[in-house]
């Protein structure tokens, strides 16, 4: 790596307690965005639940839920069965993500 370059998987606190990362905490900025987003549109836009085919009643704060779950479960068995890098896990659950915001 040149001298000038930083490195994007690098410690952003050398000698933290914790070894946050740019990706790390990009991740975690944008599920907190997505959690303001939901609830201004919650509040903006009151929906009435809906009954998709898992046979639950879900609000878009659920399907949020359901596929941030999934997805962690699709990234981790991407990681296990085919390891790095994880870019395909993250198509599959992106995927994952606009059917269950369709379907469920």
């Amino acid at each position: 790596m040149r001298d000038e370059a930083r490195d994007w998987t690098g410690s952003l606190d050398p000698g933290g307690w914790m070894a946050w990362t740019f990706p790390a905490a990009l991740f975690f900025t944008i599920i907190a965005g997505l959690l303001i987003l939901f609830t201004w549109a919650a509040i903006r836009f009151p929906e009435t639940p809906r009954r998709g085919v898992l046979g639950i009643t879900t609000t878009r704060g659920d399907r949020l839920f359901i596929s941030l779950l999934g997805s962690a479960f699709i990234c981790l068995t991407w990681l296990g069965v085919m390891g790095t890098p994880v870019w395909g896990g993250l198509a599959v659950a992106l995927a994952y993500a606009a059917a269950v915001f369709r379907w469920v």
